[in-house]
């Protein structure tokens, strides 16, 4: 009772706070500030570099904890009872070329605030000797960790409650060996809303059962990069560096396919605002305003978030926030949603949210805390691009060398961003020992951060005991908040709770995402073809929300019952100018034939070309993707340019084998067909043979690709490799054209 009363007083001082923020006076204007051109290098106190930072008027930094309580921190999550694990990465990018990034000396520490004053004053190496890792998630009292080049899933759990991991178990196990560039490797786990776990790559996501993760595999392999947020409606929203995509996957969920939109985010959310010059930027001068040598467009996004929390001004809650850690900036988004389609707007005008002026200022990661403020992970190191980018002969490296980047490392900070016209909520929590029934009432909780753990806990916990107290939740003369209700909703789903008397009360919802929660749970029935949940669905066709009517047709597609797909049909028919609706069932149909013309060319290969081609297939939407699209006909990054070149139809892709095999050993750089990319292709040289044959076999004889080529061997590459010298720099188009006419003379190619 203690607690309830606790939550009572803080939803209650929240609303007051709400209420003097819109009395507070006008605050001055909120203006960038170039601060140097070519700034110093030598690392900063916290102290000195929170002074450092641009925010709008009335927002400020408390720092939460630094060295040498934390170190090269990348990613922080709090378990129910406040609890904050940081990963560490280490290794990372010691110096230009990678040293040493592989040893096994990584960690995961466990931080706690003891005085309630927001600041850790308590610290423990939860795990030591990790490569890498990755992610953290809290699931009830235990930790679900991944670390580099591994897909395993791995629970670590505090027994004794010291402060130290004593117990481990593999929770995920896929035994293929995932090495790859640490940036197109999995950088985060998202329990949603929707009780699924979701990585930030790959074809999967993961239900927790028993202890254990069940893999699902998805159409479409999510190449988003390091981090994933969601919104109070369990809307993802992914991100992709490498092609400098702020926001990606954010139109529909992936078990729907992929799905973007050239207009989902303004051009100029793509547009960073540093307040210092970005000497190390990697595109070099040509990726800097003249004017004053600042970044001029997105090249590392990460890390973004959704703010959800109620100690911070009202105007935030539901804004995508997403770091750029080359410019030293946070971006702030506006997101709407208009007929159902999810637009991001900047929300300020050639300025950013949050600019630093410290050149070790690296934020990759953010959050919503219990405290309901805006947390931020600084990663405070002088390299942030890996080794591909800056090794020898690199504009990078150059760069590294001169300005001795390469010895600022070992520190790390996090913080929080708080307002003057509100308190956090240092109160902290302590789920894991309450009773079920209190986490009932969490649900309702202004700050998203207690809901979603809450309904995390009850899952967990399995308690049958709360279903009555959950479906009473799910009525709106019950339960005014909306929120609650759909947590309530997911809960008893993942409680497998839920029957057709409350599903069908769900559907009736004054409020449209209550609907729209209501039909996507439906799909559990309508997996086993229940017609009376079909009929009832049939009846939301003409639904006033563009939002439900979508989720109608996402849901419905893939039942082959007669009814669902006639609910299909009318929906399309009427709804010609819903962008979001048409746009989705055109991929979805594409898809679908492409994927049958797939299986049906797969047929006509020899099975170890077939075997090929398929690991080729993997590697490509892992990692190709990011830049040339997944159908291989590029990328947009808005105003028609593209990082990377189309392979779709390329005659150098479906020609010379040879000469396409120098290219991914070597890397390509300058024009392309009269053309200049933003990027650099990277070299791909130090991946094995059959690597290097499977993706090249995949480009050229792809029926997704639309190409028609013959396959390329791991001995044809073995040859290849034999007879090219490595060039650091990357090759030119015309140092390719030289090679194949010394090719045309050498006898050697013949054998």
């Amino acid at each position: 009772m203690i607690a309830a009363s606790l939550l009572a007083s803080a939803c209650s001082s929240a609303k007051k706070e709400s209420v003097a923020q819109t009395q507070t006076a006008a605050e001055p204007p909120f203006e960038r500030v170039v601060v140097d051109k070519d700034p110093p290098v030598a690392p900063l106190s916290p102290e000195e570099s929170m002074k450092k930072v641009q925010l709008p008027p009335g927002y400020s930094l408390d720092l939460v904890a630094s060295e040498p309580m934390v170190q090269e921190p990348v990613a922080m999550a709090w378990d129910g009872n406040g609890r904050l694990y940081v990963a560490e990465m280490n290794t990372y990018m010691k110096d230009a070329v990678g040293t040493g990034e592989y040893e096994r000396t990584s960690r995961i520490k466990r931080l706690e605030d003891t005085n309630g004053d927001g600041k850790m004053d308590k610290y423990t190496i939860f795990i030591d000797s990790l490569l890498l890792p990755r992610v953290v998630l809290p699931v009830g009292d235990q930790l679900l960790v991944q670390e580099t080049n591994v897909q395993h899933i791995w629970s670590y759990r505090d027994t004794n409650n010291d402060g130290k991991a004593d117990e481990k178990k593999i929770v995920f196990r896929n035994d293929v060996q995932d090495v790859r560039n640490l940036e197109h490797q999995n950088g985060g786990l998202l329990w949603n809303l929707d009780n699924w776990i979701y990585p930030t790559r790959d074809n999967l996501r993961y239900k927790y059962q028993n202890g254990k993760l069940i893999a699902d595999t998805l159409v479409d392999n999510m190449i988003g990069q390091w981090g994933l947020t969601a919104d109070n409606y369990g809307r993802l929203f992914y991100s992709e560096a490498g092609p400098g995509l702020p926001a990606v996957q954010i139109q529909q969920m992936p078990a729907y396919g992929a799905l973007n939109f050239k207009d989902q985010y303004t051009p100029e959310f793509a547009i960073p605002w540093p307040i210092i010059g970005t000497v190390d930027a990697q595109g070099g001068k040509e990726a800097l305003r003249s004017e004053d040598n600042t970044l001029n467009h997105f090249t590392s996004g990460c890390g973004q978030s959704i703010f959800r929390g109620d100690r911070l001004p009202a105007d935030m809650q539901g804004d995508y926030f997403i770091p750029e850690p080359v410019g030293r900036v946070i971006k702030r988004g506006k997101v709407t949603n208009k007929e159902g389609k999810i637009y991001i707007k900047d929300a300020y005008e050639k300025k950013d949210w949050l600019a630093s002026a410290d050149m070790n200022f690296r934020p990759i990661n953010t959050n919503t805390g219990p405290d309901g403020c805006f947390y931020l992970v600084d990663m405070y190191h002088g390299i942030i691009q890996e080794s591909e980018w800056s090794g020898p002969g690199s504009y990078l490296g150059g760069v590294i060398a001169e300005k001795g980047l390469d010895k600022n490392r070992g520190m790390g900070r996090i913080y929080r961003v708080v307002h003057k016209d509100f308190k956090p909520d240092n109160r902290r929590p302590n789920m894991l020992n309450e009773p079920s029934s209190q986490l009932v009432k969490y649900l309702n909780h202004p700050n998203g951060w207690w809901r979603d753990n809450a309904q995390i806990l009850l899952i967990v916990r399995n308690d049958q005991s709360v279903i009555p107290a959950l479906k009473k939740m799910t009525s709106a003369q019950e339960q005014p908040n909306h929120l609650a209700r759909i947590h309530a909703l997911w809960t008893l789903e993942g409680l497998n709770a839920i029957d057709k008397v409350t599903l069908f009360q769900a559907l009736a919802d004054e409020e449209p995402q209550v609907r729209k929660t209501a039909v996507w749970i439906s799909e559990n029935f309508l997996a086993k073809n229940d017609p009376e949940v079909i009929q009832k669905l049939s009846t939301l066709k003409n639904d006033p929300s563009a939002d439900v009517r979508i989720q109608l047709a996402l849901s419905l597609r893939t039942n082959k019952s007669e009814a669902a797909q006639a609910t299909v049909k009318d929906l399309i028919a009427a709804n010609p100018n819903n962008e979001l609706l048409q746009y989705s069932n055109t991929t979805f149909v594409e898809t679908q034939k492409a994927l049958a013309a797939e299986k049906a060319r797969s047929k006509n290969l020899s099975p170890a070309d077939r075997q090929l081609v398929s690991k080729g297939a993997v590697i490509f939407k892992q990692l190709c993707a990011s830049c040339h699209g997944p159908d291989g006909k590029g990328r947009s990054l808005g105003g028609g340019e593209m990082p990377a070149p189309p392979l779709a139809g390329s005659p150098r892709v479906k020609g010379d084998k040879v000469l396409l095999t120098q290219l991914l050993l070597n890397g390509l750089r300058g024009p392309v067909d009269g053309k200049t990319y933003p990027d650099i292709m990277p070299a791909m040289g130090h991946n094995d043979d059959e690597w290097i044959a499977s993706v090249l076999s995949y480009v050229r004889n792809s029926g997704e690709i639309g190409n028609n080529a013959s396959v390329v061997t791991a001995e044809e590459v073995k040859n290849v490799r034999a007879n090219t010298p490595k060039i650091p720099e990357g090759m030119t188009l015309q140092m390719l054209e030289i090679f194949k006419l010394g090719r045309n003379e050498n006898t050697n190619w013949a054998k």
